[in-house]
């Protein structure tokens, strides 16, 4: 086989594919990148057996083949190049690679491409069609919240939850849950619930482009394809808890307050917490929120108080303060409303104001006060 093309279009086509490509792998083989020639079209392909990523570009070809290459070896290589033309031939009898530049040549073993796994071949019935930008925040407001606990795995990925007019995502680790769903006039024909391993959709946000992806499913797995590349992803296939019978549907009582500034008090105390609970105390009353924490084992010890809107009568609630930080970053919105029952149900968090064609619903339990 071989082919040239510009350094820094072959590194970015790379970088693409890389992130899928395990460090150490009991199967030798899936530390290469499957590099596959068709007339001017390059492919590259990387696999875990789990997830598989793709991405093709056009380049000069003058003999089509296929091979595998050590795929850290192949990325440090070009990413150290200059801007320069690089000549990629292979010896597919030998599985030996070369690639020459005006200055230097460089010269790698690589492995038959018989021995590298297939990519599954979606031929699953469901497709829908969503726009990046929007796939991006969907998973931006909920793979943070998964668990990674092993032992329950339907809740390590996100439960994508697909309805005719709306996608409702949901992840949960037990101790905090989220739920975003998104509407529109149209998204596809048929009902369908899937989860999806969270390291599929960290992969697939680094790699986000603009543009229009189309998602497809089997019983199986699930792929996101735009423009040159797809990643394939295995999906979970377990039972996801009922994540709606923890909703509570009576917290009645109303805490507002400036997301950014309760975001910087909580911070601040926290630094005085337990660092094996992290509890910091909210203690409401009239248009006032304070903020403890102690740290019993070094003695430390913090207060502050901040401004709200809040008329119902005081209660005290305590929090893991990690929970909170990360439930409040993943909001966008000036102000968000604490919707509370008591100290020992779970609190809701939203944005005091959704955005338009979309909901936000997050839940944090609480934790025990020391008294």
């Amino acid at each position: 086989m071989k082919f040239s093309v510009p350094s820094s279009e072959f590194q970015r086509t790379l970088a693409r594919v890389a992130g899928v490509v395990p460090s150490k792998s009991t199967l030798p083989i899936l530390e290469n990148i499957l590099v596959e020639l068709k007339k001017n079209t390059l492919r590259l392909v990387a696999t875990d057996l789990e997830i598989s990523m793709s991405a093709t570009m056009e380049v000069k070809g003058s003999e089509d083949g296929t091979i595998t290459v050590p795929a850290k070896r192949l990325m440090d290589t070009v990413r150290s190049l200059p801007e320069i033309e690089v000549i990629f031939t292979g010896d597919l009898s030998a599985n030996r690679v070369k690639m020459i530049t005006e200055t230097g040549e460089y010269q790698l073993l690589g492995e038959p491409s018989t021995d590298f796994p297939a990519v599954p071949e979606m031929k699953g019935d469901g497709e829908l069609r969503i726009d990046g930008a929007m796939l991006k925040r969907v998973i931006h407001k909920t793979s943070f919240a998964v668990s990674t606990d092993e032992l329950r795995p339907a809740m390590t990925g996100v439960l994508l939850q697909i309805r005719e007019t709306d996608i409702n995502a949901v992840a949960t680790d037990g101790h905090r849950l989220v739920c975003y769903r998104v509407k529109k006039e149209k998204v596809a024909k048929d009902s369908r619930d899937v989860i999806i391993p969270a390291k599929a959709l960290n992969i697939l946000v680094r790699t986000l482009e603009d543009g229009e992806y189309t998602v497809a499913m089997s019983n199986t797995h699930i792929q996101f394809r735009v423009a040159h590349t797809a990643l394939t992803s295995r999906l979970i296939e377990e039972k996801y808890p009922n994540y709606e019978s923890v909703i509570p549907g009576d917290n009645n009582r109303i805490l507002n307050v400036k997301r950014e500034d309760l975001l910087g008090v909580v911070r601040r105390v926290a630094l005085y917490s337990s660092a094996t609970t992290h509890q910091i105390r909210f203690s409401a009353k009239k248009n006032e929120l304070r903020l403890a924490a102690e740290d019993i084992d070094f003695g430390g010890e913090a207060r502050e108080k901040i401004g709200c809107s809040y008329s119902d009568e005081e209660m005290e609630i305590g929090f893991n303060s990690n929970y909170v930080v990360d439930l409040l970053s993943h909001i966008d919105s000036d102000d968000v409303a604490f919707k509370l029952s008591t100290p020992v149900r779970a609190a809701i968090i939203t944005p005091a104001t959704q955005k338009e064609g979309e909901d936000v619903l997050m839940l944090v339990m609480p934790v025990r006060l020391n008294n």
